[in-house]
């Protein structure tokens, strides 16, 4: 009799087993093919301001042009999404610096005083103003001290931070 509420026990657990590593989860969607073409631009725009001249111009909500550096912190990126930071070229990144070794010259880390007011957050939205689900690296093919030209609106949050939502993308190579 105990060997029969042995086997029965073994058979539910094993059953129990199979039902939770065969049941649930389920691998997260593919990102959506999303064309690049109608965010990105085929000339640079005329008279680009560098981001810290923009930071110091913009009130309330203005259109900008404004030109930079991918960079600004370790990961400059927003994971998934069509998002990343741009740097004021004026600012200097380790490369910049002769002799200096940095593994990650893109984070700034040789001019962290110089950052607060030279950096801004670009995003680019769909149709519906949402950030567009695809990683900015994937769908532009753009990499940390790469610079860009953004076309757009800029606002300032509550602590000052620089946001620019792109109507327009150019890509240098």
């Amino acid at each position: 009799m105990t060997i029969n509420y042995r086997l029965i026990a073994t058979g539910c657990l094993l059953g129990l087993m199979m039902l939770i590593g065969c049941g649930g989860g389920e691998a997260p969607p593919p990102e959506a093919a999303i064309d690049a073409t109608p965010y990105l631009l085929e000339t640079a725009p005329e008279e680009a301001l560098e981001v810290a001249s923009v930071h110091q111009s913009v009130a309330g909500t203005s259109d900008v042009v404004v030109v930079g550096k991918i960079g600004g912190s370790l990961n400059p990126w927003i994971e998934g999404r069509s998002a990343f930071n741009i740097v004021d070229r004026k600012v200097k990144s380790c490369t910049d610096i002769p002799g200096d070794g940095c593994p990650t010259p893109w984070d700034y880390c040789c001019s962290q005083s110089d950052l607060a007011k030279s950096t801004a957050l670009v995003k680019v939205v769909g149709a519906d103003g949402k950030l567009l689900a695809a990683d900015a690296r994937r769908l532009f093919g753009v990499k940390e001290l790469q610079t860009v030209v953004v076309r757009g609106t800029a606002t300032k949050d509550d602590n000052g931070n620089l946001v620019v939502v792109s109507t327009g993308l150019f890509i240098t190579k």
